[in-house]
């Protein structure tokens, strides 16, 4: 089947799934195999379920009635949201970087929703790679305005191929840092493959917003029509007026938020998203307020407070780079309360994983703070004398059950596959 015809099944259906476990009615299923899984043995279930056509790989299976064959489902997928994104009159704005897209990407949604409202629509979760970045494209409506889409990458190449399928009109990269070094190959393949988001909008006459104070990737937006926030004769440039622990930010026409996100890190995320919204004609004082009333509620920056402890839960992922500005501003927090620490390891470093957990036990040693818990082999390997490990968070549960931490401020960070939000209700 081309493209086409794939697109005349789409528009008689309400939505796409490729999970054949949550198939709504007349939508359509899209049957991806992967190393562990394959959606083509669920096909006819799919169809049972309430789809009204599937996309399958295996050609057995077709009845070009319900079920029709394709060579490729995922390039099928990819194909069919790009088509689908040209077909809407849409502004796509995509977002990427090392850290901060995530809260970005949901910073600058409420931005524009408080003026546009059900006209935004947004990559959701963290749903920003090759399968869900067509997800969401494949979301837009034909009264959607604008769409916000996430994308991540952790290999060269892949933000090429996501900004390929998007083809975004506009592109923002919060930052680069060490992340994923072991598939980037080293800190300037990262930066390389984060800025094949420029490469795409420059090519397709797209236009930037860019932190001007970024040295790592301002000049790599030269050539490229941009908008600058971030520096002094920017408008809109702002100062962190407090950060303990919830962000204060204020702007240079000397307007004030505050957030609700932990970390003066937020600052370039709180900026990033005023310049989008200002951009797009959103007022001020509506920026303002969006802001406020943003509340973090996917373990990124977020303040839980327990009947035992005050918790900083930042545990959605883990770098050197965020993972040293966490502990800064953790370090810097005026408490009345004891702080400890809960991290976990730093994953997808390669051969600088021993040197870079070395670096952040040394910070935490010179920090004084004494209820230290370091979760995975990597802390292990180089905790100081007095710092408790633990292999995984399960033991690391074990432990707190039988001797409860109370009346203390607490910052847990580390790698999602450290599972560390799991110690949460344990603290």
């Amino acid at each position: 089947m081309d493209i086409k015809s794939i697109y005349s099944l789409f528009i008689q259906c309400d939505g796409v799934s490729t999970d054949s476990r949550k198939c709504p009615k007349d939508s359509m299923f899209i049957a991806l195999k992967g190393d562990n899984f394959d959606g083509n043995a669920f096909v006819e279930n799919a169809i049972e379920s309430g789809s009204k056509f599937a996309l399958t790989c295996d050609e057995k299976r077709a009845n070009n009635k319900t079920i029709f064959y394709v060579p490729d489902t995922l390039v099928a997928l990819q194909q069919l949201a790009s088509y689908h994104r040209q077909q809407m009159n849409a502004t796509v704005i995509a977002i990427t970087g090392t850290n901060g897209k995530t809260t970005t990407k949901e910073l600058t949604s409420a931005v524009m929703k408080a003026k546009y409202g059900d006209d935004v629509i947004n990559t959701e979760g963290n749903l920003n790679n090759h399968i869900g970045v067509p997800l969401t494209l494949l979301r837009i409506k034909s009264h959607h305005k604008y769409a916000i889409v996430e994308m991540g990458a952790n290999h060269p190449g892949e933000i090429k191929t996501l900004a390929d399928i998007a083809l975004p009109d506009y592109g923002l990269i919060t930052n680069v840092g060490t992340a994923h070094i072991l598939g980037f190959g080293s800190f300037e393949g990262v930066i390389k493959t984060k800025c094949e988001l420029y490469d795409n909008l420059k090519k397709n006459n797209g236009t930037i917003f860019v932190n001007g104070s970024n040295h790592n990737i301002f000049p790599k937006s030269e050539g490229a029509k941009r908008i600058v926030y971030g520096v002094e004769d920017s408008s809109l440039n702002a100062s962190v007026e407090s950060a303990d622990p919830f962000l204060k930010v204020k702007f240079a026409d000397g307007s004030s938020a505050q957030t609700n996100l932990i970390g003066a890190y937020n600052l370039e995320n709180v900026m990033a998203a005023a310049c989008v919204g200002s951009h797009f004609g959103v007022e001020m004082p509506t920026i303002v307020a969006a802001l406020e009333n943003y509340r973090p509620s996917n373990n990124r920056s977020q303040f839980i407070s327990t009947a035992s402890n005050k918790l900083i839960v930042d545990a959605y992922n883990a770098n050197p780079t965020s993972m040293n500005a966490a502990l800064e501003n953790f370090i810097s927090l005026n408490s009345d309360s004891e702080k400890a620490f809960v991290l976990g390891d730093m994953l997808e470093l390669g051969n600088d994983s021993e040197a870079e957990h070395r670096k952040i036990v040394e910070k935490i040693a010179a920090s004084g703070i004494k209820k230290v818990m370091l979760v995975g082999q990597n802390f292990a390997s180089v905790a100081k004398s007095g710092m408790s490990t633990f292999k995984n968070v399960d033991e690391l549960i074990s432990v707190l059950t039988e001797n409860k931490l109370n009346g203390c401020l607490i910052l847990i960070k580390g790698s999602n596959s450290i599972k560390l939000t799991k110690v949460v209700e344990y603290l």
